[in-house]
């Protein structure tokens, strides 16, 4: 079968001491389930595997029971040529995802060429309970929405979320610190207005100052504008 196929190939790619190190910046996945897999072998054998007539097996095959599964699936997807197709996987898999490393590494390609059908979707994810949806969506609206298809109102949807969950707070801020690098002028007056919950306020201020993409005089703003507690 191709998942057992799958499974003795991730651990002949074993790299114990990446294992290792990596559990211990993902504290939300079962060390037990880490193997080990380093990202640039995961592309690879993503690409090989997504070719075999039998692949849609691996996707249905959920909950995987490891962590590396779970990357190898969020690779494959995002190599998904068909939008439709590739939508339907990405749906099918968000409510697996359970750390913020595979939520982050699927980025569909062909997503590029749909933005008009992908930011209705985008709206869904942030209003998931599912923490990782709602990161998945704020990634993909800073992805793909900060630039030519920027608009003012993208950012008051991801300044309208609230939560107590740390990984959506920081993708939040992590959000708003883009949209300073690219669009100042029109996402300042969210930091100067604190627009922001307090904790989200001051990690952005934060994110941005260690930026290389934010002159040294707009960071000397930001650090005045943190709130002192």
């Amino acid at each position: 079968m191709i998942i057992e196929e799958i499974r003795e190939e991730l651990f002949r790619l074993q790299d114990e001491k990446y294992r290792d190190f990596q559990v211990k910046l993902i504290p939300t996945v079962d060390p037990g389930t880490a193997i080990g897999v380093r990202t640039p072998a995961l592309r690879t054998l993503a690409k090989k595997v997504i070719r075999r007539e039998d692949f849609g097996e691996f996707l249905q095959d959920l909950p995987h029971q490891y962590f590396d599964e779970n990357q190898l699936h969020a690779f494959a997807v995002s190599e998904i040529k068909d939008y439709e197709k590739c939508l339907e996987e990405v749906n099918r898999f968000l409510p697996y995802a359970d750390n913020w490393a595979t939520c982050d590494q699927m980025s569909p390609k062909v997503f590029r060429k749909h933005k008009e059908e992908l930011l209705a979707e985008i709206r869904k994810w942030i209003r998931s309970e599912h923490t990782y949806t709602v990161r998945f969506g704020l990634g993909m609206l800073m992805q793909h929405y900060l630039d030519e298809e920027f608009d003012p109102a993208y950012p008051e949807l991801a300044a309208g979320i609230r939560s107590e969950e740390y990984y959506i707070n920081m993708m939040i801020a992590w959000y708003f610190a883009t949209a300073l690098a690219k669009q100042y002028e029109t996402v300042i007056p969210y930091i100067e207005q604190r627009r922001l919950d307090v904790w989200v306020h001051n990690k952005t201020i934060q994110k941005s100052v260690e930026s290389y993409r934010i002159s040294p005089e707009r960071k000397e703003y930001l650090k005045s504008l943190k709130i002192r507690r």
